[in-house]
C-alpha cells in the first residue's frame, strides 16, 4: 500500500518513459489524499547557478559533491547555490554596488545577488566588473579576495567591483514538495563562466568539484557513481538538449520559467515514487516514475 513520502527534496532519478506507471504495477495502488501532510512549512528563497562552458563534446556544467555532513542532499552531486540572506536585500537595491538589481522587484533582485554571492563562496567565481568597466574581474584581482569577516556587500565595494547581475539568465524555479519539512524555493540562473577565472569546491560545503556534460552526470547516476536530486537531474537532461552555451542561453532567454513543484502521486515498492509537474514546465512530460535512494 502507499504511504506518505517524507524524505528529502527532489530526491529520486527520473527513468523517463523506461518504466511502466505505478498506477499498472500490481500491488500498487494510489496515493490517497487523506494521507497527505496538513502542516505545510514555508519555503525559503534560494538561488543556484549553472555555470556553463563549451567543452570539446559540447555543453559543461559546473558541479561539486556536497559535505556528507550537510543537513540538506549530503553526498550529492549539485550546482552552486545557496538561500537567500538578509544582505542580499540591501545589496540588491544598491544602484552603486548592483545597478542591475536596483530596479527590480526586491525579492527577485536579492535572489540574483544570492545567486552570485553563493556562487563566489563556493566556487571562487565572481560575476563582477571593476567599477567604471564592462569586462569581468580577472583572475589576478581575485587572488585573496574574501568575504569572510566583512560580508559580500562591504567585499564588493573595497574592492571597487559592480555586480554583473544582467549576465544571469533565469533557468528555472523549483519549489520543494510540500510533504517536506525542509522546504526551498528556488530559482535557477545559467550563464557562460568567465573565461579566465578559475572554479573550484570550497572544502567546506562542497568536498569535490568538476567540469563535466550533462549527460554524463545522468550516466554516472544511472551507474551509481552520482547521487542526484530530483530537480538537478531534471535541469541536466533539459541542458543536454543543447549543443554550444549560446543555444542553451539564447533558449532560456526567450522560454517562460513555470514553477514546478513536484507532486508525489503514488509510490510503489523501494524507492519507486511517481511524481507529477506541470507538462508546460518544458520537461518533456507531466509525470515520471522515479527511483534513487533517498538524498
Amino acid at each position: 500500500m502507499l504511504e506518505p513520502d517524507h524524505l528529502a527534496e527532489f530526491d529520486r532519478r527520473p527513468e523517463l518513459d523506461r518504466r511502466p506507471q505505478l498506477d499498472r504495477m500490481p500491488g500498487v495502488d494510489r496515493m490517497p489524499e487523506t494521507d497527505r501532510m496538513t502542516d505545510i512549512a514555508p519555503p525559503r528563497p534560494a538561488a543556484t547557478v549553472l555555470l556553463l562552458r563549451d567543452g570539446p563534446d559540447g555543453i559543461e556544467v559546473f558541479m561539486q559533491v556536497r559535505h556528507h555532513d550537510m543537513k540538506f542532499a549530503s553526498g550529492a552531486l549539485v550546482f552552486p547555490g545557496g538561500r537567500v540572506d538578509p544582505e542580499d536585500h540591501a545589496l540588491a537595491a544598491d544602484a552603486t554596488l548592483s545597478p542591475a538589481t536596483a530596479g527590480l522587484d526586491p525579492l527577485a533582485g536579492a535572489l540574483r545577488v544570492a545567486a552570485i554571492r553563493e556562487t563566489f563562496e563556493e566556487s571562487g567565481v565572481l560575476l563582477a566588473c571593476p567599477r567604471g568597466g564592462t569586462r569581468l574581474v580577472p583572475a589576478e584581482r581575485l587572488r585573496g579576495l574574501s568575504d569572510k569577516g566583512q560580508g559580500f556587500a562591504r567585499m564588493v565595494a573595497d574592492a571597487g567591483l559592480v555586480l554583473a547581475a544582467d549576465l544571469l539568465v533565469h533557468f528555472a524555479h523549483w519549489i520543494t514538495p510540500v510533504y517536506n519539512p525542509r522546504r526551498f524555493d528556488t530559482h535557477f540562473f545559467a550563464l557562460a563562466a568567465p573565461e579566465d577565472q578559475l572554479a573550484a569546491h570550497d572544502g567546506t560545503e562542497s568536498v569535490e568539484s568538476m567540469w563535466i556534460a550533462p549527460r554524463a552526470v545522468v550516466a554516472g547516476s544511472e551507474a551509481g557513481r552520482f547521487k542526484l536530486v530530483f530537480a538537478t537531474l531534471m535541469n541536466l537532461q533539459r541542458l543536454d538538449r543543447y549543443a554550444t552555451v549560446a543555444q542553451a542561453l539564447q533558449a532560456a532567454a526567450r522560454t517562460k520559467v513555470v514553477t514546478v513543484t513536484p507532486e508525489l502521486v503514488a509510490r510503489g515498492e523501494g524507492n519507486i515514487r511517481q511524481m507529477r509537474i506541470p507538462a508546460e514546465a518544458g520537461y518533456g512530460g507531466e509525470v515520471f516514475t522515479v527511483d534513487l535512494p533517498p538524498a
